[in-house]
């Protein structure tokens, strides 16, 4: 075609055609906006760590930090015996171990939750009450200090008739004392366990609104996540996906599903021996919790291993191969988030963590800066494939595992903000003005 020319372009609608179906579908686009807002774009913990109530201290975080560097010093004192241990590629070996060394001097655990359900138990009134004020007053003087994990909370007992009274009491305990001593901090997380019915989550949801009426606090200002832990939460009696009701029942309040493996495990009567987070009982009711959240901005969380790393190196280095094994098993199916249940898992929670990241990271920013820059190569991305590899490089930023130099390296100068915009949620401009 020469220059200046331009070709004919014809239609046959008129734009009424148009304008009727725009607004035919219009109940529709608000629904897909409601019930699918995408992910939240936050930081999300590579794990939750529960401590019970009775427990918890103000050096609970550097303490389980300083038990897992001398579990290190103790079993793996070095890059290459951790990645003896580990199996970890000869490249991943120093740097691993040097950021695992790190993030437990610096940042041992991203998220924290006083555990006031089984971990705690059945405890007079009274106690239950000054627990729960004196977790409020750590939490607070924690985040005060500079000194909280990102991310902190406590798990209250579930909505079932026999303890409902005794959480709601707890809740409202830890809550009015989390205000008195200067507010709601940005990173408090509550657990909700044992869910079975959408009406459990609609009743916290009631719950929540109440206080935030009586405390005259930010309308929908406090989350919480479900916790998955029956079969009945997963398929509700008519068949049908009851977390998935579950999400839409939480009016947007919802913020994690958490699986819950013994629990689930025993409802479903697996043996003791065998309730784990790979049994196909696990993959099962995780995929079906990965499906109903998909797209809410709802994540999703792993359970935990009952194996503990204690004893002889022999026995440490077999819980580290087992614990270390389902993280990277839980990673490469998208569960980016699982619990901890000892100070001895952090060393292979973080190892799990960094070498997913680091071993993957290159090849995500070479595809990226080609999908940024229009530049060929031999795979075809499109815009949803570049906010995955852009949300992988965010979650290795955020967890330590990667640095903000050498992604922009790799990335041929994307920034975090460039980074951001492509993980943009579904229905954004998923391009780089100027490029």
């Amino acid at each position: 075609m020469g220059q200046g020319r331009h070709e004919h372009v014809a239609t046959s609608l008129t734009s009424a055609v148009s304008e009727e179906i725009g607004a035919s579908l219009a109940p529709v686009d608000a629904e897909l906006a409601r019930r699918y807002p995408g992910d939240p774009g936050t930081r999300q913990p590579v794990h939750t760590v529960y401590v019970p109530a009775d427990v918890f201290a103000a050096d609970t975080m550097r303490s389980w930090g300083d038990r897992a560097l001398a579990a290190l010093d103790a079993h793996a004192p070095d890059a290459a015996s951790f990645a003896t241990v580990l199996g970890l590629a000869d490249e991943l070996a120093e740097p691993v171990h040097d950021r695992v060394r790190a993030k437990l001097e610096r940042e041992p655990v991203e998220d924290l939750r006083v555990d006031f359900e089984d971990g705690y138990g059945s405890r007079p009134d009274a106690e239950e009450d000054e627990t729960a004020a004196r977790a409020a007053r750590l939490i607070a003087q924690a985040y005060a200090a500079g000194t909280a994990a990102p991310y902190m909370g406590i798990r209250m007992k579930c909505m079932e008739a026999p303890v409902r009274d005794r959480g709601i009491r707890t809740l409202d305990i830890f809550l009015t004392g989390l205000l008195e001593a200067g507010g709601l901090p940005d990173g408090l997380v509550l657990t909700l366990p044992k869910v079975t019915y959408a009406e459990q989550v609609t009743a916290m949801v009631r719950l929540l609104e109440a206080f935030e009426k009586a405390c005259a606090v930010v309308p929908g200002r406090i989350g919480f996540e479900i916790q998955i832990e029956t079969s009945q939460s997963i398929l509700a009696a008519d068949g049908t996906a009851t977390v998935a009701r579950m999400i839409q029942a939480a009016e947007g309040r919802a913020t994690g599903l958490h699986y819950g493996t013994f629990d689930y495990s025993a409802c479903l009567g697996v043996s003791a021996a065998y309730q784990a987070s790979d049994h196909p009982a696990a993959d099962h009711a995780k995929a079906i919790m990965q499906v109903a959240a998909a797209g809410t901005g709802v994540r999703v969380c792993d359970g935990s291993t009952n194996v503990l790393p204690v004893g002889t190196s022999e026995k440490v280095h077999a819980a580290w191969r087992l614990h270390y094994g389902l993280t990277r098993r839980a990673l490469t199916r998208a569960y980016y988030q699982g619990w901890d249940m000892h100070p001895g898992h952090l060393p292979t929670r973080y190892a799990a963590v960094f070498a997913f990241y680091r071993e993957g990271y290159e090849q995500a920013a070479e595809r990226l800066a080609r999908y940024a820059n229009r530049a060929g190569g031999d795979v075809m991305d499109e815009p949803a494939t570049a906010k995955a590899l852009s949300g992988y490089l965010l979650r290795g930023l955020d967890c330590g595992a990667l640095d903000v130099d050498e992604v922009a390296g790799a990335t041929d100068g994307l920034t975090r903000a460039d980074l951001e915009h492509f993980a943009t949620p579904r229905g954004a401009d998923a391009t780089l003005s100027g490029m």
